[in-house]
């Protein structure tokens, strides 16, 4: 008996162990595509920052052109945003090199989340029954597209929209702004990183219903609660006008709304696999 329960205690004892090489070497492979993804962000300096970090103040940037056409057709002036570019300065001496290093981080982490998603997949997908792999198929593919459009939705909505607000935002006229490096870059990243996190609400509630954490009714219940925080959310980052708060909150409104779907599916699914007392 005791042999039977030394001999148990050492299969889990290998298994444990033979997990966690396994979880090594995904994390190394995870850790190696990121310093790849970084290197390449690090050697491409000025198409980083001039062309993308540094663009949505400019009033070249595509967003800021496209607004800027909406105000001339519906004679709304407020909707010209970024056309004075907000100054940005460096006041720590190994400010922009340190500024470099981290954008070249953020860069390799944004670029490889497809990569890190399959890896990750490729760690638990042993685990999982065969009828749980059917059904997460195309998982790492859905989960990438969201995070990739959250961050794209961010970039090009969110990030300029923000910029012009809080860049020309001033308490008094007698204030100048003047906007540190540092400051800029953690805004646009924030932003960037946050709305792309955000688009993965779906997956998130997904997993939540799946374990009856959450359920459609909770989230229906809440709906006017959701709506009010996210036309807060929008009012806060856009211009004074209508147009384009709606342009912000309507995505994630939709995005609300389609997690809900994803829940009631869930439910109807969890339901049916209770069984019925005779």
């Amino acid at each position: 008996m005791k042999e039977e329960k030394h001999n148990e205690s050492q299969e889990k004892l290998m298994t444990f162990w033979s997990h966690l090489d396994e979880l090594r070497g995904h994390l190394i492979r995870s850790a190696i595509a990121v310093v790849l993804m970084a290197i390449i962000t690090f050697l491409n300096k000025n198409i980083i920052f001039d062309q993308i970090i540094l663009a949505p103040k400019e009033s070249h940037f595509i967003t800021n052109r496209i607004f800027y056409q909406l105000a001339e057709i519906l004679s709304i002036p407020a909707l010209r945003i970024n056309i004075n570019p907000v100054e940005i300065i460096n006041i720590e001496m190994a400010g922009q090199f340190m500024m470099h290093i981290l954008i070249s981080i953020i860069g390799g982490i944004i670029v490889s989340v497809p990569y890190l998603l399959f890896e990750l997949w490729r760690f638990i997908q042993p685990a999982l029954k065969p009828k749980e792999k059917a059904n997460s198929r195309g998982a790492v593919f859905i989960t990438s597209l969201l995070f990739i459009t959250g961050v794209l939705f961010g970039f090009f909505l969110i990030v300029p929209l923000a910029v012009n607000f809080l860049g020309s935002y001033q308490v008094s006229g007698l204030v100048e702004n003047q906007i540190a490096l540092r400051s800029y870059i953690t805004t646009v990243t924030t932003i960037t990183l946050g709305v792309g996190l955000l688009f993965e609400l779906p997956i998130l509630v997904y997993f939540l219903s799946k374990i009856n954490v959450l359920t459609p009714n909770l989230m229906r219940k809440n709906r006017k609660v959701a709506i009010i925080i996210i036309i807060a959310l929008s009012a806060l980052i856009t211009p004074p006008d209508v147009i384009s708060q709606i342009l912000v909150g309507l995505p994630i409104l939709v995005l609300y709304e389609f997690s809900i779907i994803i829940s009631a599916r869930v439910y109807r699914k969890n339901q049916s696999l209770v069984p019925v007392d005779e």
